[in-house]
């Protein structure tokens, strides 16, 4: 497994903003654009980033903590 596939990604739509806004609240506060797709794509892209800049300075990832339907009750 990768590292950023750890971390739970998500794209929704801010009808306050009018745009797109891409979340990862474990490491990024988060990133917004028009399209989507292309949007989940550079999400993806900043999270490796991160994680990259993680690891050069020798520092250790936060852990996972966003876990959805974790707590889902039947």
């Amino acid at each position: 497994m990768r590292a950023t596939d750890a971390y739970h990604k998500w794209v929704e739509w801010s009808e306050e903003d009018g745009v797109y806004l891409g979340k990862c609240p474990d490491l990024i506060t988060g990133i917004h654009g028009a399209d989507p797709v292309r949007l989940y794509a550079e999400l993806c892209q900043t999270v490796a980033e991160v994680i990259e800049h993680f690891d050069r300075e020798g520092r250790s990832l936060p852990p996972p903590r966003v876990r959805p339907m974790q707590e889902v009750a039947p």
